[in-house]
């Protein structure tokens, strides 16, 4: 039993905030991404409709608009952030490393505030790609260019479903992706005072 206590330790932060951040960002996000992302994106694409209303219209119309779900795009966001932070406790683990030895030991401490600064990156190239793939607001109308899909359609207008709650949805994401990235700028701070406090009471 006591072979697996420091284990179950490894899987916490060794920081306040960084627990808090994990909490934060395992419960509240995925659960708004799971339950309410469902909701809001889970039917999109069958109410989805053009003018004129052809399926191959809409399909072609809606993968236009749609390079990729959000759904998808924000499950890929949410696994790719804590692969940093996954990698270093695996790390961890191998070396059986105690929680206070990650911020008493100074390699330790550096390759730690390295996967913290990794998810700070990945968030902020994940903000960048989102505001490029979804933009900050979702119009009831949108122009669709199916001239290759048949020259006479030329630009048509698609009607795009509960665009006022994906509106919404969508500032959520870009919230919550900024307070993750405050959450992890505040625990590199936490990490170098309580590093000074370590050196300061030898």
């Amino acid at each position: 039993m006591n072979n697996t206590l420091p284990g179950l330790r490894l899987l916490r932060p060794p920081t306040v905030i960084g627990q808090f951040h994990t909490l934060f960002f395992g419960s509240v996000r995925m659960f708004f991404l799971g339950v309410l992302g469902f909701a809001v994106y889970g039917n999109e694409a069958l109410h989805f409709s053009c003018d004129p209303d052809r399926r191959e219209v809409n399909l072609f119309c809606y993968n236009q608009f749609r390079p990729i779900t959000p759904q998808v795009f924000w499950a890929l966001q949410l696994v790719t952030v804590l692969v940093p932070g996954a990698v270093f406790h695996l790390y961890a683990a191998c070396k059986n490393i105690d929680q206070e030895e990650i911020l008493e030991g100074p390699i330790y401490t550096v390759f730690y505030i390295i996967s913290v600064l990794l998810r700070i990156i990945l968030e902020i190239i994940a903000f960048w790609l989102q505001s490029h793939l979804f933009g900050f607001q979702v119009h009831s109308l949108y122009p669709c260019d199916a001239s290759a899909l048949e020259k006479a359609f030329n630009v048509t207008k698609c009607m795009v479903p509960e665009h006022f709650e994906k509106t919404i949805f969508l500032s959520a994401m870009y919230t919550f992706t900024v307070i993750t990235i405050l959450l992890c700028v505040a625990e590199i701070f936490e990490i170098l005072f309580r590093r000074l406090g370590y050196l300061n009471n030898q």
